[in-house]
């Protein structure tokens, strides 16, 4: 009667307005040195990829304001802030753009 999919599907995610996803950093669990970490003692990353940008905001007059950010650039996050969403087993973070702290070269 009806197929089972074999496998869970993947949904893609398009950011509206001027918010941009993006996947966090790992947090490195060993030194230069080689000294392993404990992962209770690693703190959350502030530091991230952008994957997707909306396309941005209108003003009053109705001018599109296009995002500053574009996909693959990596970016300072605030300590709080943001909204976690999963996607499949990914998790990740939709900011509005006002919200990112900066910009690394």
């Amino acid at each position: 009667m009806f197929a089972r999919a074999t496998r869970p599907l993947q949904r893609a995610l398009a950011p509206l307005g001027d918010r941009i996803l993006i996947r966090k950093a790992v947090v490195e669990t060993q030194t230069a040195g080689g000294i392993l970490l404990p992962t209770d003692s690693a703190k959350e990353s502030n530091e991230g990829t952008v994957v997707a940008v909306g396309p941005g905001l209108r003003d009053v007059s109705g001018v599109l304001h296009s995002p500053t950010l574009k996909a693959g650039d990596s970016v300072l996050l605030p300590k709080y802030g943001g909204t976690e969403i999963e996607i499949g087993d990914e998790k990740l973070n939709l900011f509005r753009e006002d919200d990112i702290l900066g910009k690394f070269d």
